[in-house]
């Protein structure tokens, strides 16, 4: 029997939509699913059994039992949704957990893309990362581009997002740089430090996933999206800084051919801070242009000064 292809009507039928929202704890997550509900939306977020509580602050949320690696529990969960928001991502590989870029990116998308199908849902947005590309250099994002492989040659109604580094009131990059030039004298900094990044506001990268849910127009498109500014890593330190009265940061620049052998041997320890494969993205950078991006979502970005501030400012 021919499954029923479940489209987008509940608008048109004066209600908002039915939304199946995975990584709806995580830092992003939790702004789309605020975004999605201010809108009029019911998200109907994925939760492993015990993490129910993170999801207990918003009003107007259904929770579903289930995991991304675990296919026999999506489809049910995903029962009554008429489109996917895909935020399931990790930015640090524990294979000993089985926590891998393989495993949580490019398996957790093809289950998802397959739930979706048994299901009828066709509409299926996806959180992918800037930088992702066929041959990449980092197994992260070798691993984003083989999900996206897979969504572009599904039958869904696929839309990409690939966002820059995104800057919010939790975000860790900020946290971490702030703690550093709260405590150090002067603050290290790998290789050269003019690695370009184009940091965008989560808000931003939130609103554009809820605004694409009822835009037939950014069917089958990938966007990149950054912010107003683009800056070296040394000048957003000395943003942060800015930010937290402190000035003109000092720097140690170091060597990048004596910091990869530390990191090799020490990455395997989970408070390290960095691993190999952050180290081989940290000297890509991060830049790209998010102009149809902007245009498409009526975007209007903040000065990153503006965005530094603001996740620096306690609620």
């Amino acid at each position: 029997m021919e499954i029923e292809q479940k489209t987008l009507e509940g608008k048109k039928g004066g209600r908002g939509l039915q939304v199946f929202v995975t990584g709806a704890t995580g830092f992003v997550g939790h702004e789309v699913v605020r975004q999605l509900v201010a809108k009029g939306h019911t998200p109907h977020c994925l939760v492993r059994p015990g993490s129910e509580g993170k999801m207990r602050a918003i009003q107007g949320v259904e929770v579903c039992h289930g995991d991304v690696n675990t296919p026999e529990t999506l489809a049910q969960a995903m029962q009554g949704c008429e489109a996917i928001i895909h935020l399931v991502g990790i930015i640090r590989e524990f294979p000993g957990r089985g926590v891998t870029f393989a495993r949580l990116h490019t398996e957790a998308t093809k289950n998802m893309i397959a739930a979706a199908q048994k299901t009828g849902i066709t509409r299926y947005l996806q959180m992918s990362a800037n930088g992702t590309r066929a041959k990449a250099v980092s197994d992260y994002h070798r691993s984003k581009w083989a999900a996206e492989e897979a969504l572009r040659a599904s039958t869904l109604d696929w839309t990409i997002f690939r966002p820059s580094m995104i800057i919010g009131s939790k975000s860790e990059f900020v946290k971490m740089l702030a703690e550093q030039i709260r405590l150090l004298p002067i603050v290290p900094v790998i290789g050269h430090g003019r690695y370009p990044m184009t940091p965008v506001a989560l808000e931003d990268v939130a609103a554009s996933f809820v605004t694409a849910l009822e835009m037939p127009q950014s069917i089958k498109e990938t966007y990149h999206c950054g912010g107003r500014d683009t800056c070296s890593y040394d000048e957003i330190l000395d943003l942060v800084g800015a930010a937290l009265g402190k000035g003109r940061v000092r720097k140690l620049h170091h060597p990048v051919c004596l910091i990869r052998p530390v990191i090799t041997l020490l990455e395997g320890i989970p408070a390290f801070p960095i691993t190999r494969n952050q180290l081989t993205m940290l000297l890509e950078g991060n830049r790209c242009d998010s102009s149809a991006w902007q245009e498409t979502f009526g975007l209007k970005p903040k000065p990153l000064k503006e965005l530094l501030s603001a996740a620096l400012t306690p609620p």
